[in-house]
C-alpha cells in the first residue's frame, strides 16, 4: 500500500492537539499544538548530524500540508 507523504491525525483524547503524521523517511508525528515531534525511526550519531540539517524543512513541509488542507476544507 502506498501512503502519500503527510497524513493529518486526530484523537478526541487530545482535542486541541492537531498532528501530522511524516511517512516518509524519516518518519515522525509532529503535535502543531505545541510542535512537539516524534520520531518513528531510531538513529545513530551519523543519521541525527544529518538530520538535524533537514529537521527544519520537513517541519516547515508539515506545517504547509496542514495550511493547504485547512485551506481545501474552509472553501468546500
Amino acid at each position: 500500500m502506498e501512503f502519500p507523504k503527510f497524513l493529518l491525525g486526530d484523537n478526541t483524547d487530545y482535542s486541541d492537539a492537531i498532528f501530522v503524521v511524516h511517512t516518509e523517511y524519516p518518519r515522525f508525528i509532529i503535535n502543531l499544538q505545541n510542535d512537539e515531534v516524534e520520531w518513528l525511526e531510531d538513529f545513530d550519531a551519523d543519521d541525527e548530524k544529518d538530520l538535524a540539517e533537514e529537521v527544519e524543512s520537513l517541519i516547515k513541509e508539515a506545517t504547509d500540508f496542514y495550511d493547504r488542507e485547512v485551506a481545501r476544507y474552509d472553501t468546500e
